[in-house]
């Protein structure tokens, strides 16, 4: 009797904003034919990433038929933290669907821990069927030269420089370091913002959290070779308990990590003014402890949807597609961070709101 091959997975973990959903784009727009499914991990309200995903093709066969099932959205924000009720149902789903699948792509949210995640994927029946392929962590050049992954970069090296046998790292250090620490591959993303020594400096910082077997690539806007990122064959969940991190929990304790501290707020408003909403929410960055924006923007009199995204002080735009006819044109946005004020902050943000005239 043969032995059915295991589906391969690859997970995809990195920061927020890092650029996880456009290296999915590029892999599903040269995909070769290969029958991929995703899982989509959010952290917020509004299913962004699931939206840009469709907007490249994905759910749809190629006559623009729907494919029911290929795209899955666990929208709480933390796979780490609800493999049990949310992605093991998702998974035995598409074992049921062995045999119409390749690959699979789950892209976890900025928040998330990858270590149990990869640990799930021994639980008797996904392993008989499943194997993490690779767990691939993107990280984004700029935000990391500018000590993004910290609350407060700055102070926060200082002290690390001052006395190294000190633990000074935040929260979001940690996160960063335990994505890396699970890493069969890193990609240094968004390299066409930064120079050469920015991009030395965060290849150093990484590769110091690294074995010398994990290779660290370059990619300018999510493109890379295929070949570099599927069928690296790592079987991860044979050796993941060897990955030490931040987070690791003796047996019996309580899963309870630090994004707890993490809130998105969603804010909805009709179609907006382009440059007076880029300018709050550069405003809203500074006065708010905001990690990553995102969302869609509705602009009076045009037929495209343009896609926001912002990490720290920097944003980036583009259109994406035209809305549909079915669709009313609106604005949503999604702002994660610590301690935000909902009110406050869709009181600021209506302000974009577009002026009609006469």
């Amino acid at each position: 009797m043969s032995i059915r091959p295991k589906i391969p997975a690859t997970i995809v973990t990195g920061f927020l904003g890092s650029g996880k959903t456009t290296l999915l784009r590029h892999i599903l727009a040269h995909a070769g034919g290969r029958r991929i499914a995703v899982i989509v991990n959010e952290f917020g309200e509004l299913g962004i990433d699931g939206e840009i995903l469709r907007g490249c093709g994905i759910g749809c066969e190629d006559e623009g038929g729907e494919r029911a099932g290929q795209l899955y959205e666990l929208a709480n924000g933390c796979l780490c933290c609800t493999v049990q009720e949310e992605f093991y149902p998702v998974m035995r789903e598409l074992i049921a669907r062995r045999d119409d699948i390749d690959h699979i792509l789950i892209e976890t949210s900025g928040l998330a821990l990858p270590k149990p995640l990869v640990q799930a994927f021994n639980w008797p029946e996904i392993r008989n069927a499943c194997t993490v392929d690779a767990v691939i962590t993107v990280v984004d050049v700029p935000a990391a030269a500018a000590g993004q992954f910290a609350a407060n970069p700055q102070a926060v090296d200082a002290q690390r420089r001052a006395d190294p046998n000190l633990d000074h790292e935040s929260p979001l250090h940690e996160l960063f370091e335990d994505q890396l620490s699970a890493a069969d591959l890193v990609i240094l993303s968004k390299t066409d913002l930064a120079d050469e020594t920015a991009r030395a400096t965060v290849e150093a910082l990484v590769r110091e959290e690294l074995p010398p077997a994990v290779k660290v690539v370059a990619s300018e806007h999510g493109r890379i070779d295929l070949d570099l990122v599927l069928g690296l064959g790592a079987a991860a969940e044979d050796n993941i308990h060897l990955r030490a991190s931040h987070h690791d929990h003796e047996e019996g304790d309580a899963h309870d990590h630090d994004h707890d501290a993490f809130q998105s707020v969603s804010v909805e408003l009709p179609a907006v003014d382009r440059e007076r909403l880029l300018a709050i929410l550069h405003d809203l960055v500074q006065a708010h402890t905001i990690y990553r924006i995102k969302g869609f923007v509705a602009l009076p009199g045009k037929p495209m949807r343009l896609v926001v995204h912002g990490v720290g002080r920097r944003f980036d735009s583009y259109f994406d597609r035209r809305w549909l006819t079915d669709e009313t044109p609106r604005t949503r946005l999604v702002l994660i961070g610590e301690d935000l004020d909902a009110s406050a902050l869709a009181a600021a943000l209506a302000v974009a709101e577009a002026v009609e005239t006469a």
